[in-house]
């Protein structure tokens, strides 16, 4: 049987390889379509969690793993010799940046290399990890022609085997949109392989969106993205700009916003944060090295962005001063670990620089986050931190709180009552009404 046959007769095999914020839920997608699926992670505690029908990320509904555990859908493992057994092969791998904030791509190259240990004929790859424009064709393909299993004639791409990119647009905990709602982009290297990849992804998601080839596929994906960055380092500009005049800019956004047409209100905050916003737009401006092009605006919209967690710290210093108060020795307690509110994940968190700054400068600091209890090791910070539980005692204990996740199940009221000094860099109390001499923006 034809892979188009088996993926219409949903007798396809699905390999996910990276079982985190985008491999998990798009893995648990094809099997509630009738795919069987077989994860692949390093994690050991995440494969050992899904074959028991646990799971390991807040938002995603456990009852969903255990149940396509226990229908036979669903499995994991960590060898990935077993990749022979699938017909097609998704990578959804971080993406990060080094030291340099330049693309650390050593995740997608291990994770390649390996799928060319064990390609077969016949088999679908497609890329989901954001990326430069290029990836697909310049990394990926030559090693894939090469492959072990090819002996001595190379695979032939779009007749051996089939390879597309197709970026993951997920949203954690967005209460509108799924994995399955949201339409997906796909470019594939030949046409051959862009109708195999169609036809895959059409059967678990509401609508696909076909484009020319996978550099468009990866150049939609930043675009998205730099044109969140961009927009968000506007407000986060204005804010400042505002600020200096006395003007509340959470006030003339939601002014501003009352215009029906021509304008689409981006909030300020206290830094980037998540796997996509703060990370994606180095990529391009990377890569457009390459082509001796600066993308000037784009890296001007990093460093605004940046700067937001100092600029935090910098009102801070000013309330403490109102207050007659210094920041070193200061006790400061930042509400909320996660990079927004609600969920569980903490990649790039603004909070984690503001830790470090505050500490920096001499303050003693904790944090309380009940979807985050302990903070885990990051590949830049190693904090060993619990959160602390609120109280009208823990929280009159500080002299200083600073609003850095807006989660929903924090008591404002009592925050705004026994609080000394709040600093809120999400407009948290104000969208909430609450008004105190205590509360400062930021």
């Amino acid at each position: 049987m034809e892979l188009k046959d088996k993926i219409l007769n949903k007798k396809a095999h699905i390999g996910i390889i990276g079982l985190g914020y985008v491999g998990l839920p798009l893995g648990l997608t094809f099997t509630e379509k009738g795919f069987k699926v077989l994860g692949f992670d390093l994690d050991k505690r995440k494969i050992n969690l899904i074959s028991e029908g646990r799971g390991y990320i807040k938002h995603i509904d456990e009852k969903k793993i255990k149940q396509a555990v226990k229908s036979g859908k669903l499995n994991a493992t960590t060898d990935f010799s077993r990749l022979h057994e699938v017909d097609a092969i998704i990578i959804c791998v971080p993406t990060p940046l080094n030291e340099h904030r330049e693309p650390d791509m050593s995740y997608v190259e291990k994770t390649a290399i390996t799928v060319a240990k064990y390609l077969r004929k016949g088999q679908l790859v497609t890329l989901e990890s954001t990326t430069y424009p290029g990836t697909t064709e310049e990394l990926l393909l030559p090693l894939f022609e090469n492959a072990e299993n090819a002996g001595k004639n190379k695979f032939k791409v779009g007749k051996d085997f089939y390879l597309a990119f197709s970026p993951e647009r997920e949203d954690p905990n967005n209460p509108d949109f799924s994995t399955a709602s949201i339409p997906k982009v796909v470019g594939g290297v030949t046409q051959q392989c862009l109708e195999i990849a169609l036809v895959l992804y059409n059967q678990v998601i509401i609508k696909t969106v076909p484009v020319s080839s996978p550099g468009a596929a990866e150049a939609t994906k930043l675009l998205e993205n730099i044109y969140r960055s961009v927009n968000i380092a506007l407000v986060n500009e204005l804010k400042m700009v505002f600020d200096r005049m006395n003007i509340d800019v959470w006030e003339v956004i939601a002014a501003a916003s009352t215009k029906p047409f021509g304008y689409k209100a981006f909030y300020p905050g206290p830094g980037l944060g998540g796997h996509c916003i703060p990370i994606d737009p180095f990529y391009l401006t990377w890569k457009a090295r390459e082509f001796e092009i600066n993308t000037k605006f784009i890296e001007l919209a990093g460093e605004i962005n940046t700067y937001q967690p100092y600029y935090v710290v910098e009102k801070s210093v000013e309330v403490l001063n109102k207050f007659k108060m210094a920041l070193k020795g200061c006790k400061v307690l930042i509400l909320g670990a996660a990079y927004k509110k609600d969920i569980d994940d903490m990649r790039e968190s603004p909070s984690l620089k503001l830790i470090e700054i505050f500490r920096e400068k001499g303050a003693e600091v904790d944090y309380s986050d009940h979807f985050v209890p302990k903070l885990p090791k990051t590949r830049k910070y190693k904090y060993d931190m619990k959160s602390v539980t609120l109280n009208e005692k823990t929280i009159s204990g500080y002299d200083l709180v600073i609003l850095s996740t807006d989660h929903s199940d924090f008591d404002y009221k009592l925050l705004a009552k026994k609080a000394k000094i709040i600093v809120d860099t999400r407009n948290a109390f104000g969208s909430r009404s609450i008004k105190a001499k205590n509360i400062f923006k930021a």
